[in-house]
C-alpha cells in the first residue's frame, strides 16, 4: 500500500496559495513532513484526511482516490489533528466506546473488547474511567492515537503531535508511533526536526506550498555534507556575519551564539566545518540556500 499524490494545488479566497502542485508517493510505514508553522502542511494533511478540497491535483490510496471516494477513504483512515475536542464529562473508555460505534462496531461485545485492546496498547488502561478533559498532554495524545486505530485503517495521519509534550511523554509518543508504522502508511506532520529524525525512514520538505526536498533523510544529509560550517561568535557580531555569509541558523550555547553557515567553499574567518544534521537541511531548503546553490 502507498500513496501517490501529484499535483495538488490549493489557493485560499485571500489569495494565500497553501498547496503548490505538490507530487509525493509516500510509501508504508513512517513518512515526516517538515515545515515551518504556515507552510502548507496542515493543509495538505486535511485534504487528505477528506476535510477540505483540492483546486486540482490527484491522490491514491492503493486504488481508492482520496479526493473522489471520500467515504471509502474514511472507512481506512486514522487521524489525529493538532487539536481535537473531547466531552468533558465523558471517561476515555466511554468515549473510545462511542468512537467506536460510530465508526461501525455495532456488536457489544467486539466492541468492548476492541476498546480494551486499544486502552491497554497505548497505556491508559489504569486511566480508562478518568475524563479525557482531565489527562495531561500527553495521555491525550495517546488517546488520540487509539482511536485513530479503530477499524484497522491503512493511512494515518499525525499533525503535530508532540508539541508542548514533556521529553518523557514525548518518548512514549516515538514508541507507540514506530510500532503502528510497521504496517500502514502513516504521515507525521511536523514542524519538530527531532521528529522526523528519530521516527522516519522516508521524509519531505515544505514551504510556502512547495515540495523543496523528498527522499530519505540519509540523502538529505548527503546534500549539504560539506557546505555546512559553524562558528561562536560574540552577540555583537551577528549582524555582520548575517550581512557577510548565508547564516541559515543560530543558538546560543554557553550565551555565546553559535551560527551554522551554508557555503561550497571554506569561509575562513575561524568557521569550521559542522557535522551536518536535518536541522541544517531544513534550514538550507528553507533559506534558500541549496535552491540558490544549484541555479
Amino acid at each position: 500500500m502507498q500513496l501517490v499524490i501529484a499535483g495538488l494545488s490549493k489557493t485560499y479566497a485571500n489569495g494565500v496559495k497553501a498547496l503548490d502542485n505538490v507530487s509525493l508517493t509516500i510509501p508504508t510505514g513512517m513518512f515526516g513532513l517538515l515545515g515551518p508553522n504556515g507552510a502548507g502542511k496542515s493543509t495538505l494533511m486535511r485534504t487528505l484526511a477528506t476535510l477540505q478540497e483540492a483546486d486540482s491535483g490527484t491522490a491514491m490510496l492503493g486504488d481508492i482516490d482520496v479526493l473522489k471516494q471520500k467515504h471509502e477513504v474514511r472507512k481506512v483512515l486514522g487521524y489525529l489533528p493538532q487539536e481535537f475536542g473531547v466531552y468533558p464529562r465523558v471517561s476515555a473508555y466511554q468515549m473510545l466506546d462511542h468512537i467506536a460505534l460510530l465508526k461501525g462496531v455495532i456488536h457489544n461485545g467486539e466492541r468492548k473488547a476492541l476498546v480494551e485492546a486499544l486502552l491497554q496498547k497505548v497505556n491508559l488502561w489504569e486511566h480508562r474511567k478518568r475524563r479525557i478533559a482531565g489527562f495531561s498532554g500527553g495521555m491525550k495524545q495517546r488517546f488520540g492515537i487509539a482511536q485513530s486505530l479503530i477499524g484497522e485503517p491503512k493511512l494515518i495521519i499525525v499533525d503535530e503531535p508532540t508539541a508542548g509534550l514533556d521529553p518523557g511523554e514525548r518518548n512514549r509518543f516515538y514508541n507507540l508511533l514506530t510500532e503502528i508504522g510497521e504496517n500502514v502508511v502513516v504521515i507525521l506532520s511536523t514542524h519538530i526536526v527531532q521528529d522526523v529524525q528519530e521516527l522516519c525512514s522516508n521524509m519531505a520538505i515544505i514551504n510556502k506550498g512547495r515540495l523543496l526536498f523528498a527522499g530519505a533523510p540519509n540523502d538529505a544529509l548527503a546534500e549539504v555534507k560539506g557546505r555546512i560550517w559553524e562558528k561562536s561568535i560574540a552577540k555583537g557580531e551577528l549582524e555582520a556575519h548575517s550581512a557577510k555569509y548565508r547564516v541559515i541558523s543560530n543558538k546560543l550555547i554557553s550565551g555565546r551564539p553559535s551560527i551554522h553557515i551554508f557555503s561550497e567553499q571554506h569561509p575562513q574567518d575561524g568557521f569550521t566545518a559542522a557535522e551536518p544534521s536535518l536541522e541544517d537541511v531544513f534550514f538550507s531548503h528553507i533559506h534558500g540556500a541549496l535552491e540558490t546553490a544549484a541555479a
